[in-house]
């Protein structure tokens, strides 16, 4: 039982990626279906096209579908028109329309990667008829026509099958990045008095900036299906600049501690810094769940108190001068400190109000799915 339970725990807990393999399933087979039943040349390029337009969210699958289909239809016509514009005959005259074909459309995908698929489509358009004896209009009809159906297909398997929308994926991203700021923060501060494992933090920090590109793709999925009117919620664009200042607040503090601080400056800021490491890092942690979760926002007040509590440490510290005499680049990493965590009370004060807002998002759907 417990096996069974450990199991089924872990298979839950990729229920997007398994949703995905279903639609690619059945997206796969459905597309095969459908070009056996119209009779169309090739199966394979509608059943191929399916897989590669059925994405992780609705939002990846929209864009996939419009950019593979203007590629093929751009690489079709053009294929086409150099068939029946420049007439060939024998291979060297084949060999002679694929360099007029392939140079200019890699060129173009070069700098338009989206649109790669014509090169390929091109190619099939001129090569196939030299093989079947076709017509190159004819294998340009064919080939669109093979590519439409499995455009088609994937996408309304996307839609119908187990959907999978950004939105609720953005979420989960975001929960991530915060988890890995906060121990990217404390860890940052326990190196001011203990110093800190540096590859520990370089592991932490490459997390964040892989997690924050994927993060950003995903708000991006997330915005092109709110434009289309395919799902709703907040913007996604707050909660994505709060949490991209968040990750410059802690680059900004890593800087300011390469070194632990001065003993006697360590022995007067110990408790106040452990206080703030703390609050914040449980607030970061406590967002996450929230966001989640679609609940509300964790209170915030533990951050303002322990950072009040730190300022008055410092005000103390630079009372009694225990900054004087050190080199000057201690005093600058000093100061950078407070100020650096200054921007980060208020980066934090923003995510309060954006983790509400997402919360919010989600009581109100609630209330119509009820109503």
């Amino acid at each position: 039982m417990t096996l069974a339970k450990q199991v089924f725990d872990r298979i839950r807990s990729r229920r997007t990626q398994l949703g995905l393999a279903v639609r690619v399933t059945v997206a796969a087979t459905s597309a095969y279906a459908i070009a056996t039943a119209l009779h169309l040349l090739l199966p394979l390029w509608a059943v191929l096209t399916s897989i590669i337009v059925t994405q992780m969210s609705v939002g990846r699958s929209l864009k996939a579908t419009r950019d593979y289909m203007l590629g093929t239809v751009g690489g079709a016509l053009y294929g086409a028109a150099i068939a029946v514009l420049i007439p060939y005959s024998g291979e060297l005259g084949l060999l002679g329309l694929l360099v007029l074909a392939v140079a200019p459309l890699a060129f173009v995908a070069s700098i338009y990667p989206s649109l790669s698929a014509a090169t390929v489509t091109a190619v099939i358009v001129l090569v196939l008829p030299s093989m079947h004896h076709a017509d190159p209009m004819a294998s340009a009809i064919d080939r669109v026509s093979e590519v439409a159906v499995g455009a088609i297909t994937g996408l309304l398997v996307s839609f119908l099958v187990l959907p999978s929308r950004a939105v609720r994926q953005i979420r989960a991203s975001a929960a991530i990045l915060l988890e890995l700021i906060a121990d990217a923060f404390a860890e940052l501060l326990a190196g001011l008095t203990r110093g800190r494992d540096n590859d520990a933090l370089h592991r932490i920090q490459d997390g964040i900036g892989t997690a924050m590109v994927g993060l950003n793709a995903i708000g991006a999925e997330a915005e092109r299906e709110r434009s289309a009117r395919l799902s709703g919620g907040p913007d996604t664009g707050p909660l994505l600049r709060t949490i991209l200042r968040l990750r410059h607040d802690v680059v900004m503090i890593g800087r300011a501690t390469v070194v632990p601080l001065p003993i006697e400056v360590q022995t007067r800021l110990a408790a106040p810094l452990t206080e703030v490491s703390t609050a914040i890092a449980y607030f970061l942690r406590a967002a996450a769940a929230a966001l989640r979760e679609g609940a509300g926002a964790p209170p915030i007040h533990p951050v303002h108190v322990a950072l009040q509590h730190y300022a008055e440490a410092v005000a103390a510290v630079r009372h009694d001068g225990l900054i004087r005499g050190h080199p000057g680049d201690t005093a600058e990493r000093f100061f950078a400190l407070g100020f650096s965590l200054e921007q980060m009370h208020q980066n934090l004060c923003d995510l309060d109000r954006v983790v509400g807002e997402w919360s919010e998002a989600a009581a109100d759907k609630s209330v119509r799915v009820a109503e």
